[in-house]
């Protein structure tokens, strides 16, 4: 099987002039041929006095790329005015942005907006982890008869989100290609980012989960950019950083591969049954304790055995090779779950 074609968006954070749109369309075509264009011309800034895009009088910079050099434009919309504008002037995709994405109101009006229209929609996360809210937006602009829908992972806003500047949390977007396969799911690794030495890093990781695109800005002169200067690139560079990438497959036809990938997720099948066993049985005596400590009056939570288990185990799986993270993740889960398992209702 050959490697898929993942869906390239590239393009300035911001349409700031028409000149900067057209050279950095210019240098984009240099070194590929077919991708989607993208330029803000409605920049919501958290506070005024910001630069806050050129709006419809940039519109027109777009459709001049579109001709000039056959890319598919596209940018960000916000109400229905946005919406409007973009369809009359001919952008041939848009996106919700992750601060319109927080308020089903606001994408309710864009989907209202879209109603008898066929356009593509990229729908970008929320700013902050929740996954019904990206979820419910892009189930809105599909209720609106959109068939072409995205879903655009730009990372999410944590207390700490070091080194990134929203941090990946992967398991979200996995979660948007498990529950909805058929829904593209792209990867915004300058908003991950936040700097260009990472943006490699963070676009290789997204094709390793077979996520199906990669939007990554550039601008002609980052280092004068009017927004988002810090995290854009130039032409060339988003060229060396394409070039270095190593695009996977998605499966193999080798027999060999097959047949060992195979052989090994039998095994693999095999623990996770007793794995899922074996848990049942811990929450089976979790449930007996709980009993217990009731008949006697104790507290269900017990700060000192709960310090034990943690370090105890940390140590032991870190010597197997486990991530500190997972085993967090693992620990807290299964204590989260006796916890419940002990709560004996009065």
């Amino acid at each position: 099987m050959t490697k898929k074609q993942p869906i390239f968006i590239f393009g300035p954070c911001s349409a700031e002039s028409e000149e900067q749109v057209i050279s950095t369309a210019r240098e984009l075509k240099k070194y590929f041929d077919k991708i989607i264009f993208r330029a803000g011309i409605w920049k919501p800034r958290t506070r005024p006095g910001n630069f806050e895009g050129m709006g419809t009088e940039a519109l027109p910079w777009l459709v001049r790329v579109k001709e000039e050099f056959g890319f598919e434009v596209c940018t960000e919309v916000a109400n229905t005015d946005h919406v409007e504008a973009c369809l009359k002037a001919g952008i041939d995709q848009l996106w919700i942005g992750a601060r319109t994405t927080v308020n089903p109101f606001s994408v309710q009006e864009i989907a209202d907006a879209l109603q008898g229209v066929d356009i593509p929609v990229m729908v970008k996360n929320p700013i902050h982890p929740d996954f019904n809210l990206w979820l419910g937006a892009i189930e809105r602009i599909e209720k609106a008869g959109i068939k072409e829908i995205s879903a655009i992972h730009r990372g999410f806003h944590h207390y700490d989100n070091a080194p990134y500047r929203n941090y990946p949390d992967w398991d979200m977007a996995i979660k948007m290609k498990t529950m909805r396969p058929h829904t593209p799911v792209i990867c915004d690794a300058s908003h991950i980012s936040g700097i260009p030495s990472l943006i490699p890093h963070v676009a290789q990781k997204a094709l390793n989960l077979d996520m199906d695109g990669l939007l990554i800005e550039t601008h002609i002169q980052p280092e004068v950019a009017l927004s988002d200067a810090k995290q854009q690139v130039t032409p060339s560079q988003l060229n060396d950083i394409i070039r270095g990438l190593d695009f996977k497959k998605p499966t193999s036809d080798n027999p060999d591969y097959t047949e060992k990938i195979s052989a090994l997720r039998t095994q693999i099948d095999a623990l996770d049954e007793q794995i899922i066993e074996s848990i049942g049985k811990r929450m089976n005596l979790a449930e007996d304790i709980g009993k217990y400590k009731h008949e006697q009056g104790v507290t269900v939570f017990q700060q000192q055995r709960w310090a034990f288990v943690r370090q105890r185990y940390f140590d032991w799986g870190a010597s197997l090779g486990l991530s500190p993270p997972f085993i967090e993740t693992l620990l807290t889960a299964l204590h989260d779950e006796s916890i419940l398992k002990q709560e004996i209702e009065e």
